[in-house]
């Protein structure tokens, strides 16, 4: 266990029966998005932060004006909300994962949720697969105590059989298990092709299924408009890639008409190769630009 050192409290609230939630940038920003919607919608008040220079290596400054900017650390701050007389919460977002040490941040963590009483810790990652754009995303869990399952069982969510979790979504959960804290990770379905692209679709049913879970309060309408924005923003770069390369993008054509089609999990296994898939996505980031150079 830390010291905490590393750690400001800008102050110090009572806080009934808390959970905690805690975010880093991943594939699909599936946690960042989730996070910050959470942040933004219950209006959380700034309760920390957590020094970073223990956890990440600059490489350089900027200049301005032939002026050296001062160092730009990620930055780590907690955040707490109140909930509706039942249960509040405490948030933790991370603007990037840790270089180094991600284990002792972790710990550090740990200590302000046990400072203020938190008996769970609660992260979300993203789960690729072969599933298309627009259509709703299954959500998955992985626990640290067996007797949690029982909860999602109630609420019609799958668990995680097998595999990993990887960066700090995942590590936090270890590290909880270490130290006897209630962990739970939600992970939302994200298309394989689309893991450095913002999947709001995937945060949203991850805030679904937490709510479920928890009976956390909170109205998701507004993210219904990112979501059908991230959808057009594809569907329009699908047409300019049938449009500009024909014959040329017809495997990645196929690929999309497949996904789209199917109507089963059992249907999911479409055969495409790694590269593939990296040229999907490449086209789908640079968001059409190929077309120009053609």
């Amino acid at each position: 266990m830390s010291e905490m050192d590393e750690i400001t409290l800008f102050k110090e609230p009572e806080l009934i029966a808390p959970y905690m939630i805690a975010a880093w940038p991943g594939m699909g920003g599936v946690s960042s998005i989730a996070s910050r919607y959470l942040i933004d919608n219950l209006k959380a008040e700034e309760l920390g932060i957590l020094s970073p220079e223990e956890f990440f290596e600059l490489s350089g400054v900027y200049i301005q004006d032939s002026i050296v900017n001062d160092f730009q650390f990620p930055e780590n701050k907690f955040y707490f909300a109140r909930g509706n007389g039942v249960r509040d919460w405490i948030i933790f977002a991370g603007e990037a994962q840790p270089v180094v040490n991600g284990y002792l941040m972790a710990n550090i963590i740990l200590d302000v949720a046990e400072k203020f009483g938190v008996k769970r810790v609660h992260t979300f990652a993203a789960a690729p697969s072969h599933i298309y754009h627009t259509k709703k995303p299954k959500v998955s869990a992985a626990v640290t105590d067996p007797e949690l399952l029982s909860e999602l069982g109630l609420c019609n969510i799958s668990t995680l059989k097998e595999g990993s979790i990887s960066g700090m979504n995942g590590l936090l959960l270890g590290a909880a298990k270490h130290r006897n804290i209630e962990g739970l990770c939600l992970l939302g379905e994200i298309p394989i092709y689309t893991t450095h692209i913002a999947n709001p679709r995937s945060s949203k049913a991850v805030l679904q299924a937490i709510t479920q879970i928890t009976g956390l309060e909170i109205d998701l309408s507004d993210m219904d408009t990112w979501v059908k924005e991230s959808d057009d923003q594809i569907e329009e770069k699908i047409v300019q890639l049938k449009e500009s390369f024909g014959e040329e993008a017809s495997g990645l054509i196929d690929y999309f008409q497949r996904l789209a089609e199917q109507t089963t999990p059992e249907e999911q296994q479409p055969e495409y190769s790694e590269e593939l898939l990296q040229d999907i996505e490449r086209f789908l980031k640079d968001q059409g630009d190929q077309k120009d150079e053609h």
